[in-house]
Formats: structure tokens, C-alpha cells, sequence
């Protein structure tokens, strides 16, 4: 697996952390939910790649 990959999600944690904080201080906690969902989405298609190579890979060994 490749450490890029772990990178870029921390940096998508941090920066959703810091747009988080900021319209929680502006007052608009209705938007940092979205935000927060909008940064969950973007990790999750970033690991959908790798998560369909570990199930091809364990069906291969278990040769299902």
C-alpha cells in the first residue's frame, strides 16, 4: 500500500478540521455538517480503489 494515500486523507481530515472550526466560530453549524459528510465521501472514494483490490486479493488466496 502505498503511503501517499495516508497522507492525502490526513490532509483531508486537517483540512475539514480547520473549515469545521471556522464556520463553527462564524456561526454556521449547519454548513459544518455538510462539510464534514463532503470530507467523509471524498476519503471514502479515495480508499473504494484499494478496498477492491484486498477483496480480489483474499478471493484469489481463498480462490472463492
Amino acid at each position: 500500500m502505498e503511503i501517499d494515500i495516508i497522507f492525502k486523507i490526513a490532509a483531508i481530515g486537517i483540512i475539514v478540521a480547520v473549515i469545521n472550526q471556522i464556520l463553527t466560530r462564524s456561526g454556521r453549524d449547519e454548513y459544518t455538517m455538510i462539510t464534514t459528510i463532503a470530507g467523509l465521501i471524498i476519503a471514502l472514494m479515495m480508499i473504494i480503489p484499494y478496498v477492491s483490490s484486498l477483496f480480489s486479493y483474499i478471493r484469489s488466496v481463498f480462490d472463492i
